[in-house]
């Protein structure tokens, strides 16, 4: 672990990426005590509107007179619940499927793979975006919608390295022996495994935010007055370019957080790929 740990700190963008990481939950969790107008958030003062940044607000104010910092700041806690819970849920489907796939072979191995093959040959943004236009617009509307899209990204994750690990000793072994399928699978096969399903999730979790971002532009993610960074962007469309703040910080704050796990997830993928680690 001391070898890991100091490669890792000698890799500046992923500790980069890991302190972004780390400043975007710690936001998140004390959102309400970090905003400065917290009720200006949510409250419409039209007498404040179209403020440009200044000491007051330092983002400026917004077409409604809700703070723009504040905004922000709770689009913070969103954000990253979208790509916690997508990112999990997705994990708790593909997972499984990935092992089994890998591991059983026959026609169960044919019916999970060729249904991934067809849930990957359709762009993950416009199938989510054909899913959510069938349900109610919504921040739960959006993760369902880009958890049924994502989860075969590990599915064919797992199942290459399900595929290899099957014919290490180690597995041999334990088949003769007598061991379960589900015990080889979940106690010894998964535990290999976790390292590429770690790189994929993180990798996953900034995507899964600029995806969001999308929905919520379009108009089928986070629904008003919810403070949402792709719904913002939206709403400044009209005011553009006098009011070039309303789109400017929560697109910022976007670009930010998807660099955070994209330096994060590059490094932790030099971190394991012993052929990377190799060329170092």
């Amino acid at each position: 672990m001391k070898i890991v740990l100091a490669k890792f700190l000698r890799d500046l963008p992923a500790v980069l990426g890991l302190a972004i990481i780390v400043l975007g939950l710690l936001v998140a969790i004390f959102a309400t005590q970090l905003a400065p107008h917290p009720g200006d958030a949510f409250q419409s003062n039209l007498l404040q509107r179209f403020k440009p940044p200044s000491d007051a607000f330092l983002f400026g104010t917004d077409n409604l007179g809700r703070d723009i910092l504040s905004r922000v700041i709770l689009g913070t806690r969103s954000a990253f619940l979208i790509a916690v819970v997508v990112v999990l849920a997705a994990m708790l489907i593909g997972v499984p499927l990935g092992l089994a796939a890998g591991y059983l072979g026959g026609w169960r191995t044919e019916a999970i793979m060729r249904l991934t093959d067809i849930v990957l040959a359709v762009p993950q943004l416009i199938l989510a975006l054909a899913l959510a236009q069938l349900m109610k617009p919504g921040l739960w509307t959006a993760m369902l919608a880009l958890t049924l899209t994502y989860w075969p990204f590990f599915t064919r994750t797992v199942y290459a390295e399900t595929r290899r690990l099957k014919a290490s000793l180690f597995v041999e072994a334990l088949q003769g022996i007598g061991a379960s399928t589900w015990r080889i699978l979940f106690l010894h096969i998964l535990p290999n495994a976790a390292s590429p399903i770690i790189v994929r999730a993180t990798i996953g979790m900034g995507f899964t935010i600029l995806t969001a971002a999308v929905l919520g532009f379009l108009g089928v993610g986070a629904t008003p007055p919810d403070p949402d960074w792709g719904l913002a962007i939206a709403e400044s469309r009209k005011f553009l370019p006098e009011t070039w703040w309303f789109a400017m910080f929560p697109g910022l704050a976007i670009f930010v957080a998807v660099l955070g796990f994209n330096l994060l997830g590059d490094g932790l993928r030099d971190l394991v790929d012993p052929r990377l680690r190799r060329s170092r």
